[in-house]
């Protein structure tokens, strides 16, 4: 095929890709209504405490662990109309939405990785050279990250923020972030672009990931506390892990997000600026805020290591540098000039 029918195919499947996602979005935010009224129910047959616990462990462990509670409490889950099978057809369905979610999720993954290899096929080049390839492949950097975690620490309930990160940043860079595929400008020719890119957008995702866990965290912990003052706790809040479980999986991600950056950005970022432009640094806005945010990040890092904070407060500095790798990915692209505006829009 030729390079312009590589780029119409490119063309078709970011496009198809980010509707997949939004459909995975629909599927997820279906498994958390379901999940609601699993946990309401469970509450009203006073299980509430088995349930936390099973959900922690999965929504597959929680539909059969459920099944067999309801059982045990007297009700027969054969007959439509006894408590257990009133409560197990609601974990059931949450579990279906959820399974359906992830599947479009790896179905939108595979579009999305097709669209980003056959839009380097059509550039005759890596796919990272202007502000809607970087928005593409950091974009598909959050799946690969969300999906490799998923099973190994039980995010399924993450994937409702993921893929509207996804859908959303793929829809603005196919509405407003368009160009078409081009040759690089001189600077962009060396294998450091793939070095570079690759590792920054890689550490990305695992920030994005980390920033959306810390973010439940937060909501999570402020509703444990009003538990323990006396108060309730929403169902849906009920589904996900403890904020303890959240704020151990957000440092585990961020800790394999850091070295990666840590290389990527200001190891191999100055050895290609030196080949490119005759220094290894120059103090550009860009290369500014890629210092900024690794220090956040080694500041979250040595803070849970030799101060020992946890929580609220590690959550917070999570955030915050979530929100300034994100400035630094949009809003010194689109908003400063300086070297690196060669990308454009």
């Amino acid at each position: 095929m030729s390079p312009e029918t590589y780029a119409q195919v490119s063309n078709l499947l970011i496009p198809t890709a980010t509707v997949i996602y939004a459909l995975a979005m629909v599927s997820h935010a279906m498994e958390w209504a379901l999940g609601r009224a699993a946990v309401a129910t469970a509450t009203e047959e006073k299980q509430e405490a088995p349930v936390e616990a099973l959900v922690a462990s999965g929504v597959a462990a929680t539909a059969s662990s459920l099944a067999a509670g309801s059982s045990a409490a007297g009700g027969s889950a054969a007959s439509p109309s006894s408590s257990g099978a009133a409560g197990a057809a609601p974990v059931e369905r949450m579990a279906a939405a959820s399974r359906i979610g992830l599947l479009l999720t790896w179905l939108g993954f595979l579009l999305h990785l097709g669209g980003v290899v056959t839009r380097g096929v059509a550039a005759q080049r890596v796919p990272w050279g202007n502000m809607y390839e970087f928005s593409i492949t950091a974009s598909l950097a959050v799946a690969i990250v969300y999906l490799a975690f998923v099973q190994k620490y039980k995010l399924q309930w993450l994937g409702l923020g993921v893929t509207f990160v996804i859908a959303a940043v793929l829809g603005l860079a196919a509405l407003a972030l368009y160009t078409p595929a081009g040759p690089l400008v001189p600077a962009l020719h060396s294998y450091w672009l793939v070095i570079h890119v690759s590792s920054a957008a890689i550490s990305g995702g695992a920030f994005t990931v980390g920033g959306l866990v810390s973010v439940l965290y937060l909501v999570k912990a402020r509703a444990e506390r009003k538990v323990l003052a006396g108060g309730t706790m929403s169902a849906w809040l009920r589904r996900v892990p403890s904020a303890e479980a959240m704020d151990g999986t957000a440092y585990k991600v961020l800790a394999f997000a850091f070295p990666l950056w840590t290389f990527g950005v200001l190891v191999a970022g100055p050895i290609w600026a030196e080949h490119a432009w005759g220094r290894y640094w120059g103090w550009d806005p860009k290369e500014i805020w890629s210092l900024v945010t690794w220090v956040v990040y080694a500041a979250y890092l040595h803070a849970r290591a030799t101060a020992g904070w946890r929580g609220r407060r590690a959550a917070t500095i999570a955030i915050v540098g979530w929100f300034v790798f994100i400035f630094n990915f949009v809003g010194v692209n689109l908003l400063v000039s300086g070297l690196h505006s060669y990308a454009g829009v």
